[in-house]
């Protein structure tokens, strides 16, 4: 495992800026998210070393494992396994925990001897791999869980089969992990043409972001209704936006159902969580459509992040207004939304222009909305003084993109919708937080 060192071309940069990049790009921040697995997972065995000789035992054998994987056995699936998102969120939460002498909720270096199990199982290789159950379960990333009666368990695998065993029980291990058995949850499919995300309902760092909203296991029958969301979702998303189509089916592999909340639909995504979404189960495909396309965005950005600095270290302290939020945001949230947004109001337009009656109505007013309240951030971001150089020219080249959208015209009952959503939610924030500060 050869960790390398990640750029962004600049023509790629400019892609990735204007909202876009392509596949591509999506290649070149998936690459740089696997070194970063990588150095988190060195990490976890290195500083193992720090606490009980057990967990050391368990994350000296996972490594040793996932290295034999990768050298030997299959490369590709093992780098799969260790950029798998909830892998990543579990080496951020088990680094900050030993890092704070706390211990983060199941969050402990033994689990990096599942993470090569469930590695050891998906590459056929034949391997004893022993793992500590939490709370009764082996969680084995990207599989799924087994309900098991003991302190200790292995994991066996060979070519064509594998279980979990211990003492006097055992589990067996469907192929692929997705069908359930007895003693064994497994992640579901999602197939819809070239998207096909697994729905993550099972592992316990699926989105530390989202916790405590995340849902509980889903019956069969919400199972069904989330595939067949999604895959209208996707078909829209493949008619009306197939640029935006083939970056969801390169950088999304991950849903993560959140419950249903009182403030209607929401969405969220994580630096340390590449190619996981989380949302609550869309009410149509319009929605869900509008969704992977809001949240790809912060999947791109986040990646991006990790390897160039977009905005000044540190926190000046200072809040801005977004026209998103009802809460003053630092110079690094503004950008995020702003970026999200910009695929959003992309999605509007190119859906105004193909939608009739009253879904092309509607899409004419999101579309007035949120190219005002898009420009408006990016102004407020050039004034800010909190952006690097890189970060100038990437916002600037948000703007092009925003200018483009004056250009086009709405119609009138488009811009009074806009123009009284945008007051009202203005008023709103005032009324919280008083008058907007006006920057230079």
């Amino acid at each position: 495992m050869k960790l390398r060192y990640h750029a962004i071309p600049r023509d790629m940069f400019d892609a990735l800026a204007a909202g876009g990049g392509g596949p591509e790009a999506i290649g070149v921040l998936a690459a740089a998210e696997q070194s970063k697995a990588e150095i988190l997972l060195r990490g976890v065995a290195a500083a193992a070393r720090a606490v009980d000789a057990a967990q050391a035992r368990y994350a000296r054998v996972g490594w040793e494992v996932l290295a034999e994987i990768s050298q030997r056995q299959d490369h590709d699936v093992a780098d799969r396994v260790m950029r798998y998102p909830a892998v990543c969120a579990w080496a951020v939460s088990t680094l900050s925990a030993l890092d704070t002498d706390g211990r983060a909720r199941g969050a402990g270096p033994a689990r990096l001897a599942a993470v090569a199990a469930a590695a050891a199982v998906r590459s056929g290789l034949e391997a004893d791999v022993p793992v500590l159950p939490v709370g009764g379960v082996v969680s084995l990333p990207s599989l799924g869980a087994a309900r098991v009666d003991g302190e200790s368990a292995v994991v066996h695998s060979k070519p064509g089969s594998a279980e979990v065993r211990w003492g006097h029980g055992r589990v067996e291990i469907p192929a692929g992990g997705e069908r359930d058995t007895v003693g064994w949850l497994g992640l579901r499919a999602c197939a819809a043409g070239d998207f096909a995300p697994v729905i993550d309902d099972l592992d316990p760092f699926r989105m530390p972001a989202a916790e405590p909203g995340l849902a509980p296991r889903l019956t069969m029958e919400e199972a069904r209704d989330w595939r067949r969301v999604l895959r209208q979702g996707w078909e829209l998303l493949e008619a009306e936006h197939p640029a935006v189509a083939a970056e969801v089916a390169a950088a999304i592999s991950v849903i993560v159902p959140l419950s249903k909340s009182v403030h209607g639909h929401i969405s969220t995504s994580g630096p340390d969580t590449f190619g996981a979404v989380a949302m609550s189960e869309p009410p149509d495909p319009e929605t869900c459509a509008s969704t992977l396309t809001h949240e790809l965005q912060h999947v791109k950005l986040c990646a991006m992040l990790d390897i160039v600095r977009l905005t000044v270290p540190g926190d000046d302290g200072r809040r801005y207004y977004a026209p998103w939020r009802d809460d003053p945001r630092p110079v690094a949230g503004l950008l995020q939304g702003a970026y999200a947004h910009v695929g959003v109001t992309e999605f509007w337009r190119r859906r105004r222009e193909v939608a009739t009656g009253a879904a092309q109505s509607r899409a004419d007013g999101q579309f007035a909305l949120w190219r005002a309240a898009t420009s408006r951030v990016i102004d407020t971001l050039l004034a800010s003084g909190g952006l690097t150089a890189a970060g100038t020219d990437f916002v600037r080249r948000m703007a092009q993109t925003a200018d483009g959208w004056t250009r086009e015209s709405v119609s009138a009952q488009a811009r009074a919708f806009a123009r009284d959503e945008a007051e009202g939610h203005l008023a709103r924030w005032e009324r919280n937080h008083g008058p907007v500060p006006r920057l230079a």
